[in-house]
């Protein structure tokens, strides 16, 4: 079982019972806000984005983590990669993607976890580039992009939605462990 620790974090797989917290975190329309459509999830939504990444580890041999508190055992939202294959201009590509609880927002735990997954993806996964997708005026993203060393590519629109994203990358030569 993959499993990556960082100072105040467990990144990991999913088990049965992260399924109503990560329910909670997702029926909060703070959090859900910047992503997708902006509209939260319930349970049976968030029980098909743990499935679809749970089959993202089996078939890519990464996918999103479930990020755990160290101390407490809590869990405090999402980290991982996956193919953002609803944006076909940038495949082939990995993307990396955050989403915590509000409640763990602004203690630096999505940027502890986000470079513990970018670490992981290109030193343990062997990938040579990885991109980040975001909506514009999302500050907080911004912000962990450039904590993370990821440098502004491109800008587009969402097919779906149709709102502005940035999109920033770093490859495996940049990349500061």
């Amino acid at each position: 079982m993959t499993e990556i620790r960082t100072p105040r974090l467990i990144l990991r797989r999913w088990h049965d019972d992260d399924l109503v917290p990560l329910a909670d975190i997702h029926a909060d329309p703070q959090v859900m806000h910047w992503i997708g459509d902006g509209s939260p999830r319930d349970l049976e939504q968030t029980a098909e984005d743990i499935e679809r990444w749970e089959e993202d580890w089996d078939e890519e041999g990464f996918g999103v983590f479930a990020v755990e508190l160290l101390g407490s055992g809590e869990l405090a939202g999402a980290v991982g990669l996956s193919v953002p294959e609803y944006l076909p201009e940038v495949l082939p590509a990995v993307e990396i993607s955050w989403r915590l609880g509000h409640q763990f927002w602004g203690q630096g735990y999505a940027s502890e976890a986000a470079h513990a997954t970018l670490e992981f993806a290109l030193q343990d996964r062997g990938l040579d580039r990885v991109i980040s997708v975001d909506r514009l005026g999302n500050d907080a993203s911004e912000n962990i992009v450039r904590k993370l060393g990821m440098t502004p590519e491109r800008e587009t629109v969402h097919p779906v939605y149709g709102h502005a994203l940035h999109i920033h990358a770093i490859d495996l030569t940049e990349f500061e462990a």
